[in-house]
């Protein structure tokens, strides 16, 4: 059977392909199934007749996604094989040609003589079937890469089209990860092996075809020999499968170890805490296992395939002795008897070839319909947005706005109301989880609210132009990508698509954000390459990177800025520098998140959020002439700069 991954099973402690301890012995945590191996215990309990039954369909299938990728190639594949039988048939009637004259009676050189016609007809055969078999097997590895192409850029499409709610909703991420793990690359599998079961049933089909023409009685002699070999193989498959998958979790477990014994980023706690000698005990437990379980796999392996030997072996004989008795009895002739033996080799290899196909495409077709499936739910996610253009904006206005996050009981943000005027810096401010961020990408057109409008100039958001909407904004998240990719790119990124037009430069942007004398001390300066896994890439520290990635949100020019938690990693200086640019710029709204309030005494106006809803609004000194949770906050945070300080007070 080809190489097959699944999920493990529960495993009995009787099993033959398991000791019966194995990892319940180890403290380490049980490992979760992967994505990728979630539809295995499926195919390893389902029977290889139930897995027959479904062909039909699955051919259907594997024929139509190859069709609509490349009919040429689909035709040439499938037809090409379907001709190779035929001459398959026809090879073994010219052997049964040459093998009649060579046992005439008469002398040897007149019996080669009649025999030469027939003996050329079956080396034509010969030939014209291993060149179509080749043209064939060129046309099958031509539609692979073109089916490949087309499922990854139909699932890419998808995955960056749908709204970003989806990948908060717990069953979208999981069946995208399947789709992408396996779905993705069994589409080129189900088509490759309906090739190949489509080849073994041809040459089986043209087997008997041959042995029907020379002599019908033969045919049952056929079947007869064939039925061992098709059982033993079907056993052997699915004994092979269901070993592999206790062996996955094994693998899994000490890859998982050897990857923390060999890792500089857990080579120093290792060693601060000696954990040496536990991990190589883990491992040498698991290792054990793994040889036990591989030589008692190896041994029932040895097994099946004897005792399957043995029966086609006893099978072979009857064979044989039903040959004996019907050439005995003039019923056959020597030469049908010998083309016979012929045709029993060559449908017992197109026998195999035709049931590992099927166990292959069936599982195969498992994942590819999880693939489907996605595709399917990821449309529906696909928000549709309105037409009307957008061209910047004086104000936003943000009414009675809620939203609800999937599975969850309570809002992360509750009917809050605000306007960000262009101009202005707002500042988001409470304890985490007060529903700050949440809000800022609801301003920014990243989430839309489950309640309540958000309006640009007094339209609905939801009728404007998505893309041009988003155009207009510029995200500094505290969570950021390190793209893989030159410290310029990696700021280009932020508005990749513009030529030499308006905005500032790169090396503007990264000297307002403080980064260009980072960036210049690298080692190729703005062409360095930002990542160590290529020739002469380099890292950066975090607080570094966060430069990078307030240059990429300033190179994008936006219109609204959207800054969460911009100086989280950033020392002194560089924080000093970065708010006193974000605070120079009258054409763009800045909403700024963050927990150093000192940073938003200069803000416009403050939203102090908590539990999602707003509970306070105004200037820095409104709000510590008030009293509330942004003076006790405050206080809190200046307490630690002021030697000597006590408690700041309660609000009375």
């Amino acid at each position: 059977m080809a190489a097959v991954f699944g999920l493990r099973r529960p495993l009995d402690e009787n099993s033959p392909d398991e000791p019966a301890a194995t990892a319940d012995d180890s403290p380490l945590p049980e490992l979760a199934d992967g994505h990728w191996m979630n539809r295995a215990t499926e195919f390893a309990h389902t029977s290889f007749w139930s897995v027959a039954r479904r062909l039909p369909a699955l051919v259907r299938e594997a024929i139509g996604l190859a069709w609509a990728t490349s009919r040429r190639d689909t035709l040439a594949s499938i037809g090409l094989n379907v001709v190779a039988g035929l001459l398959t048939t026809f090879g073994l009637l010219a052997t049964t040609g040459v093998l009649r004259q060579l046992f005439a009676a008469g002398p040897t050189p007149d019996r080669i003589r009649a025999a030469l016609p027939a003996l050329l007809l079956a080396a034509a055969a010969v030939t014209a079937r291993g060149a179509l078999t080749v043209a064939a097997g060129w046309a099958q590895a031509r539609l692979i890469p073109q089916i490949n192409y087309q499922v990854e850029l139909r699932l890419f499409e998808a995955t960056t089209a749908v709204e970003l709610a989806a990948f908060d909703d717990a069953g979208f991420a999981e069946e995208m990860d399947r789709a992408r793990d396996r779905g993705m690359a069994e589409a080129a599998s189900i088509v490759d092996h309906t090739v190949n079961l489509v080849t073994g049933v041809v040459g089986v089909l043209a087997t008997a075809a041959a042995v029907t023409v020379i002599q019908p009685v033969l045919l049952p002699c056929l079947l007869l020999a064939a039925v061992p070999e098709a059982v033993t193989a079907v056993k052997l498959a699915r004994r092979q499968y269901l070993a592999l998958l206790a062996w996955i979790t094994r693998r899994r477990r000490m890859f998982m170890l050897a990857r923390l014994m060999a890792d500089r980023h857990t080579a120093a706690e290792i060693r601060a805490y000696q954990m040496r000698d536990f991990l190589l005990a883990e491992y040498h437990r698991m290792m054990t296992v793994e040889t036990q379980a591989q030589l008692r796999l190896a041994r029932s392996q040895t097994v099946t395939r004897g005792l399957g030997l043995s029966v086609t072996g006893v099978a072979a004989f009857a064979v044989y002795a039903v040959l004996g008795g019907l050439l005995l009895g003039g019923v056959v002739a020597l030469a049908a008897a010998a083309t016979a033996l012929l045709a029993l080799q060559s449908a017992r290899t197109s026998l195999r070839t035709a049931i590992f196909a099927t166990n292959s495409l069936y599982e195969d077709a498992l994942y590819y319909q999880d693939y489907r499936d996605f595709l399917d739910r990821a449309t529906r996610r696909i928000p549709a947005g309105g037409h009307l253009p957008v061209d910047g904006f004086t104000r936003i206005d943000v009414e009675r706005v809620s939203l609800r996050y999937p599975d969850t009981d309570t809002a992360a943000v509750d009917e809050v109301s605000l306007t960000v005027r262009r101009g202005e810096v707002v500042a988001l401010v409470g304890e985490n989880g007060s529903g700050k961020t949440t809000l800022a990408k609801l301003i920014a057109g990243l989430y839309r609210p489950t309640g309540g409008t958000i309006r640009w100039d007094g339209v609905d958001a939801a009728e404007l132009d998505p893309r041009q909407t988003a155009a207009q904004v510029a995200v500094m998240s505290q969570d950021w990508w390190k793209f893989p990719f030159t410290a310029r790119q990696n700021i280009r990124v932020g508005r990749h698509d513009r030529a030499d037009g308006p905005g500032p430069s790169v090396e503007t942007a990264a000297r307002d954000a403080a980064a260009h004398d980072m960036i210049s001390e690298l080692p190729f300066g703005y062409d360095t390459l930002l990542d160590r896994q290529f020739k002469d890439g380099q890292d950066l520290s975090g607080g570094q990177w966060q430069r990078l990635v307030a240059a990429r949100g300033l190179y994008r020019d936006a219109r609204l800025l959207i800054c969460d938690e911009p100086s989280a990693a950033l020392d002194a200086r560089a924080e000093h520098a970065l708010f006193q640019h974000l605070r120079r710029h009258p054409d763009r709204a800045v909403v700024l998140i963050t927990h150093r309030l000192a940073n938003v005494r200069h803000a416009d106006r403050i939203f102090v959020m908590d539990h999602g809803r707003l509970v306070q609004s105004g200037d820095h000194d409104t709000l510590m002439a008030e009293g509330g949770l942004y003076r006790e906050l405050f206080e809190l945070q200046a307490a630690g700069y002021l030697a000597g300080s006590a408690e700041p007070a309660a609000d009375g």
